[in-house]
């Protein structure tokens, strides 16, 4: 989610208690748009990292030291000029907007002490790093904007700093009663839509959780809810702005199965049973959320080459399996043209020469069958010529019935590449996934690039039963899991004619319970190609009965006899083990 008032109001809490009076020791931009602080305090060193990032702009305190570039740019070298060594002396939000105001005091070459603010605008495409004169003047800014790129404000040297609103939003720390009821009935919307479309600091998400305290519904305009509905609704928006006027906050990561999806200054009640991790500082959840979806973001980014390549292969594999299919269903003909050599040789007698036809009893069905002839040449030699288009079918029918059960082989383990490159969640991963597209041919070696080996582990889990259970991330995971880690007691299972991982659960000398069948079976079908799909039916079978045929690709196995569940794609009540 974007930051809203809410979570800056609980970093600015934050930042007044921990940087207020601590002194600007270091400055650096370790990105295009992106400053870090190093602060001495009287007990400790911080680092307050603030980035104007049109997709991912944050500013959170951290201990981890980002490498800066050996030359700073210009914005860099303009704050260690103006302000290196000066000291915080407060810090603002001006009423509930996603902006924070650092006041600084600093000495200046003359020695006279001076104030300058540092502005962060967290405003999605339209963050900013503005550095400013005490009176508001610009000094510079990360980011310059001028009349050409917005007809609201300038953002450059020597202009005076205001905060545009263009959305004639009201304060909702000193909006009353009757404003806040007569402002949101006025609006010809959905309740939560008039809720952060009318005031500052609501993000929709915290509109919707306003709403669902409230036990109101959302999705009905304000005006239709009646006196005492919206008495509900102001009682519970007082006891929300409340907790930012007293600093009593409770900051949040939702999370899913894939990850987080969601964090927040307050507890988000409207997500019902979802995972909540509640963290000590709101520093601690930007960091903890960023870090998590930075990570998913830089894999993406990293596989991009080997996805374009596998889904080219699978789209080129697919469209070769079509024409292959038909190919061989036109051979389907081919006993036809049998049966009428055999008929001429039999019934050719009887063909007048210059014949275009001859209607002969067919002996293998006892009915009548017209034979087309042509005229130029003999009844054997029309029989010979239909035995040959015979022959030359069967050997076309022989050879594509090879041919299409490779191409769906390849099919089957460039679908398996595919959905290991969704769980992939490491460098090694794809490390592990480009080795297989090499030693199965689909591309060359990199210049340079040696078989060394690639360490990378399955996913590991805890069932609610205190069984361990494995996912392969890849086929060579699949490989090394099944016939090199697994047991002949332990159960494997896969997802039922869908490429998939596979997933084994050590029995280490125990009876499984229902419980872990079941959620081993969700686990197969959740990271399987079927992960979408309501239920997934999932085979599964002692590890023993799983065979690797000689020769076969990787991740390919075959079993002869099996139980069958139907799985709900799931991770619920497994936990997930850092190995």
């Amino acid at each position: 989610m974007a930051l809203d008032g809410f979570t800056i109001a609980a970093l600015k809490h934050e930042l007044e208690e921990t940087i207020t009076g601590s002194r600007i020791y270091k400055i650096s931009q370790p990105e295009n748009n992106e400053i870090q602080l190093t602060l001495r305090t009287q007990d400790s060193q911080r680092r307050l990292l603030i980035s104007a990032d049109a997709s991912l702009p944050f500013l959170y305190l951290t201990d981890e030291n980002k490498p800066s570039p050996a030359t700073a740019p210009a914005f860099c070298m303009l704050l260690r000029k103006h302000i290196q060594n000066g000291r915080i002396t407060a810090i603002r939000q001006p009423s509930l907007e996603r902006i924070l105001m650092i006041d600084i005091d600093h000495l200046n070459e003359m020695g006279d002490m001076c104030s300058k603010i540092l502005i962060i605008e967290l405003m999605g495409k339209h963050s900013n790093i503005i550095f400013a004169d005490a009176d508001g003047t610009i000094i510079d800014s990360i980011k310059h904007i001028s009349s050409a790129v917005s007809s609201v404000r300038e953002v450059l040297p020597g202009r005076t700093y205001f905060i545009p609103n263009t959305l004639e939003k009201s304060d909702p720390l000193t909006i009353s009663k009757d404003g806040f009821i007569s402002l949101i009935k006025s609006r010809p919307m959905n309740a939560a839509k008039a809720v952060y479309t009318s005031l500052t600091g609501f993000s929709p998400v915290i509109a919707e959780e306003l709403i669902f305290r409230s036990g109101l519904d959302s999705y009905i305009p304000a005006s239709e809810y009646t006196d005492d509905e919206m008495q509900r609704l102001y009682d519970n928006f007082m006891k929300l702005t409340d907790c930012v006027r007293k600093g009593d906050f409770t900051p949040n990561i939702i999370s899913a199965e894939t990850g987080p999806v969601e964090f927040a200054a307050t507890k988000l009640s409207s997500y019902g049973n979802a995972a909540s991790e509640q963290e000590e500082s709101m520093s601690k959840v930007l960091e903890s959320y960023y870090a998590r979806r930075n990570a998913v973001v830089r894999i993406r980014q990293k596989s991009s080459d080997l996805r374009h390549v596998v889904a080219t292969l699978l789209e080129r594999s697919v469209k070769k399996y079509d024409l292959q299919l038909k190919q061989l269903k036109d051979t389907e003909k081919k006993d036809k043209y049998r049966i009428y050599g055999e008929l001429l040789n039999t019934y050719g007698y009887g063909a007048a020469p210059g014949a275009r036809s001859l209607t002969a009893e067919n002996y293998y069905t006892g009915e009548e069958i017209t034979i087309p002839l042509d005229p130029t040449l003999s009844a054997s030699e029309n029989a010979k010529k239909y035995f040959d288009k015979y022959g030359k079918l069967k050997r076309t029918e022989e050879a594509l019935s090879v041919q299409t059960e490779e191409t769906a082989a390849e099919i089957s383990q460039l679908e398996s590449v595919s959905a290991a490159l969704d769980i992939a969640t490491d460098e090694r991963d794809l490390a592990q996934i480009r080795r297989e597209l090499v030693e199965s041919g689909y591309i060359r070696k990199g210049r340079g690039e040696k078989n060394k080996e690639i360490k990378s582990s399955p996913l590991h889990y805890l069932s609610s039963d205190g069984f361990h259970i494995y996912v392969g991330k890849n086929n060579l995971q699949n490989d090394q899991l099944t016939f090199k880690f697994a047991s002949n007691s332990d159960w494997w299972f896969h997802a039922k004619k869908i490429p998939g991982s596979h997933v084994l659960v050590k029995a280490e000398g125990r009876e499984l319970t229902d419980r872990t069948f079941e959620e081993a079976g969700a686990l197969a079908a959740y990271y399987s190609k079927g992960h979408d799909q309501d239920k997934v039916e999932i085979d599964y079978v002692r590890k023993k009965e799983v065979k690797k045929p000689a020769g076969s690709r990787p991740g390919f196995v075959v079993y002869y006899t099996n139980y069958s569940l139907v799985a709900e794609p799931s991770l619920k009540g497994l936990t997930l083990i850092e190995d």
